[in-house]
This record gives C-alpha cells, sequence and structure tokens, in this order.
C-alpha cells in the first residue's frame, strides 16, 4: 500500500500510462480510498488538457495558483 506522498508523485507517470502495472494497482487502490488525491488527479488531468488546448496561450491564473500549491504540498 502506497501513501499520498507516493501516489501525488507518481501521479504524471499514472496519467501518461508509463507505470508498470504493480504501480498502477497500488496508485488505484490508494485512489479508491483517498479524496485528496483523487482531487489531485482530477486537478492534473486538468490541468494537462488546459496546458494542451492553450498550448499558445496564457495558463489561467486559478490552474497556476492550484500547480503551486500542489507543488508547496509535495515539498512538504
Amino acid at each position: 500500500m502506497i501513501g499520498c506522498a507516493e501516489a501525488v508523485r507518481q501521479l504524471w507517470e499514472y496519467i501518461d500510462d508509463v507505470v508498470d502495472v504493480g504501480e498502477k494497482a497500488a496508485i488505484e487502490s490508494h485512489l479508491a480510498r483517498c479524496r485528496r488525491c483523487c482531487g489531485e488527479l482530477e486537478f492534473a488531468r486538468e490541468l494537462r488538457q488546459t496546458l494542451f488546448d492553450a498550448s499558445e496561450e496564457d495558463v489561467p491564473d486559478d490552474v497556476l495558483r492550484r500547480l503551486r500549491h500542489m507543488v508547496e504540498e509535495l515539498e512538504r
């Protein structure tokens, strides 16, 4: 079983589907029981889509704020 820090650390790899089967199962098991990390996953997916859709536009301030917050949480 993995904790929040490990799940969040692997979110981008999980979204890109580059984690191995065991890691994927561990992340999905954690997500099934952790609302906070589900929120982080949703945010990461939204951020990825926003960046993809607006590759030549500015990133909205609220997305930047949420991204900074996520990075700060990871650094703790």
